[in-house]
């Protein structure tokens, strides 16, 4: 008998027992935070996604449950360099343990290099998948080389007419000392 698994509501011991495996593709605006990242035409955009469970034995422990995730997007941003428009292309690929309680999760932490997550019978995978592209987004978003020339002017030129138009008042000071020294 095979058995379905939801995203949306994902028991995820099942899930690594059953050496599940659930994939898809949804537009990118169902992942309302991230869209909120975009600029332009967002609801053209698509997030594709994998997730494969395994449950790993330990010897003297019980089996753990692991999720191994793949997400990949692109969104569209503002670049901060010529700020026209910039596809920023994410990709994520992580595994994550999952661990009894908070208490065991914080426990833990410290020790393993691997994410740590709590087991839940109605575990959301798309709030994983957002969390994860959410966590890809650069800072600040640019084109490699960008299509037109920027410009990095601090100042137009007329800045520096105006400076030399007014005395400087070092020099009107000088004058009233070599007015008294003499």
């Amino acid at each position: 008998m095979k058995s379905e698994f939801d995203a949306a509501r994902l028991d995820v011991k099942a899930f690594a027992q059953a050496g599940g495996r659930l994939a898809g593709e949804q537009a990118l605006p169902k992942y309302e935070r991230l869209a909120e990242e975009a600029q332009g035409a967002a609801a053209q955009r698509t997030v594709r996604w994998e997730a494969q469970g395994e449950q790993r034995k330990v010897v003297g422990q019980a089996d753990q449950v692991w999720l191994h995730l793949t997400a990949s997007a692109v969104v569209p941003m503002t670049c901060q360099r010529c700020l026209g428009p910039v596809d920023v292309p994410l990709s994520v690929e992580n595994a994550f343990r999952f661990v009894a309680s908070e208490a065991v999760a914080a426990q833990e932490d410290d020790e393993v290099e691997e994410d740590l997550l709590v087991l839940a019978r109605d575990f959301d995978l798309h709030d994983l998948i957002e969390d994860e592209l959410l966590m890809a987004l650069p800072v600040v978003p640019r084109h490699d080389a960008c299509p037109t020339p920027v410009t990095l002017a601090v100042a137009d030129a007329d800045f520096d007419a105006g400076k030399d138009a007014k005395p400087n008042p070092f020099a009107a000071l000088a004058t009233l000392k070599t007015g008294k020294s003499g």
